[in-house]
């Protein structure tokens, strides 16, 4: 069967990426092109960038005229439906952010099952059409095409998650969002982290090491599976971790073999970044614990489940609502906190040792204040070193050029640059079993 041009350009960009995982340690070991040796209070100018918004504040810059909260539109665009965690996320905070506000239900327009392609443009148009004055999609390839609609509409708001180009795109209706929920992958791989030491103190020959489950050799997936993997090394020191990738945000076939895969090869934990219940399941029927993504699955396999993390996308769909109503100018880049909600832990599943709710209560009132950063470069090493500089790739482009020094004061700072993930270094202890995704 042929494949379609949306998986043959897929497959392209796959291989690009992975391309571009093999320069990176040669970019993180010459000084940055703009690095000016400034400490992490001058973080926004050692990155060269303006301003990624952080709170829900909103901005003193207008954008046009108010307007009443009741005659607003909301659409969203979802890659899949609500049999995938990941949409269902989305689709979750809209309909709460609905009932908060007391939106109509003619104020809300949710299109699922809309395809990272040329659909996604004309469901945008579609939406804007119908008078929809903010339009929000969920999903990564569908950034170029909500761009091709905000050139179209330009007095809609087009609202991108995951997305990297809104602050280079020059759109002033064009926006990117996201949280720091590599802080709340950190918190779960604590969780998991306790959970291990607890195997250990049972099986003293248990070799400790954890497998991980990504879609696609992304920034946003390496930078979620490092920030839990260091969350792991948080507790136990001498874990190390094997990475598979399944070259699909949601295949449960391909994510449950993943998992089995691992299993066989001595992962004795396993977490992922992929949507559907193939892996959590594989996890259940081999008793092996479970750290899943965006949601509980402690229903489905009680006696695996140790905790999920997840960005509750409620506060942003607020902030966008609010902006728009009080005619101010949305951010371009925006990034979800803990602080406001919008990086969250389910509940702790039955099989978490005693004294891990109050554990993670400590370590994140430590990310909150601060006083702990998940990529402090103390804290891991790159073929022996740790690092002092390192080239990002904040600024997309075809090349996938690592053109800005994202270090600074000992810190690789996250989603400063832009809100989208952009840490894409594979660090010592973690092994790549595939990377052609």
């Amino acid at each position: 069967m042929k494949k379609s041009l949306l998986t043959i350009v897929s497959i392209v960009i796959a291989i690009a990426v992975a391309a571009c995982m093999l320069t990176v340690f040669v970019a993180c070991d010459k000084p940055a092109n703009n690095n000016n040796g400034g400490e992490e209070g001058a973080q926004l100018a050692a990155l060269n960038v303006n301003g990624v918004v952080s709170s829900t504040a909103l901005s003193s810059e207008d954008a046009g005229s108010p307007k009443a909260k009741e005659s607003v539109k909301i659409g969203l665009i979802c890659l899949h439906d609500e049999n995938s965690t990941y949409d269902k996320n989305f689709i979750d905070a809209m309909n709460s952010l609905a009932a908060h506000e007391g939106l109509a239900v003619s104020q809300v327009l949710i299109e699922t099952g809309v395809p990272e392609g040329n659909e996604c443009y004309t469901t945008a148009c579609d939406l804007a059409d119908q008078g929809c004055d903010i339009i929000f999609a969920d999903s990564f390839g569908h950034e170029d095409y909500m761009i091709q609609a905000a050139r179209r509409y330009p007095n809609v708001q087009f609202c991108h998650a995951t997305g990297t180009q809104a602050h280079t795109a020059g759109l002033a209706n064009f926006h990117n969002a996201f949280a720091s929920i590599y802080e709340g992958r950190y918190l779960a791989g604590v969780a998991a982290g306790l959970k291990l030491q607890a195997m250990q103190a049972a099986d003293p020959n248990l070799i400790p090491k954890v497998g991980y489950i990504g879609a696609f050799t992304y920034a946003e997936v390496i930078s979620g599976y490092t920030s839990w993997f260091l969350g792991v090394r948080s507790v136990v020191p001498e874990a190390t971790m094997e990475v598979t990738f399944t070259g699909s945000w949601y295949d449960e076939t391909a994510e449950n073999s993943a998992a089995v895969n691992l299993i066989n090869r001595g992962c004795v934990l396993i977490s992922q970044h992929a949507d559907s219940m193939g892996a959590p399941n594989a996890c259940e029927a081999a008793g092996v614990p479970d750290v899943s993504y965006n949601g509980s699955t402690a229903e489905a396999c009680p006696n695996t489940f140790i905790v999920s993390s997840r960005i509750d996308w409620e506060p942003y769909y607020k902030y966008c609502l609010d902006s728009v109503v009080a005619g101010k100018k949305i951010a371009t880049d925006w990034v979800g906190t803990i602080a406001t909600g919008s990086v969250k832990l389910t509940e702790l599943g039955n099989i978490a040792p005693a004294g891990t709710q109050q554990t993670l209560e400590t370590v994140s009132a430590q990310l909150q204040a601060g006083t702990l950063k998940v990529f402090n470069t103390a804290n891991f090493t790159v073929n022996g070193q740790h690092l002092t500089e390192c080239a990002a790739d904040v600024d997309s482009d075809e090349a996938f050029e690592h053109e800005t020094n994202a270090i600074v004061g000992g810190i690789f700072l996250e989603s400063v640059g832009r809100s989208a993930p952009y840490f894409d270094i594979t660090i010592d202890g973690i092994t790549l079993l595939d990377t052609r995704f």
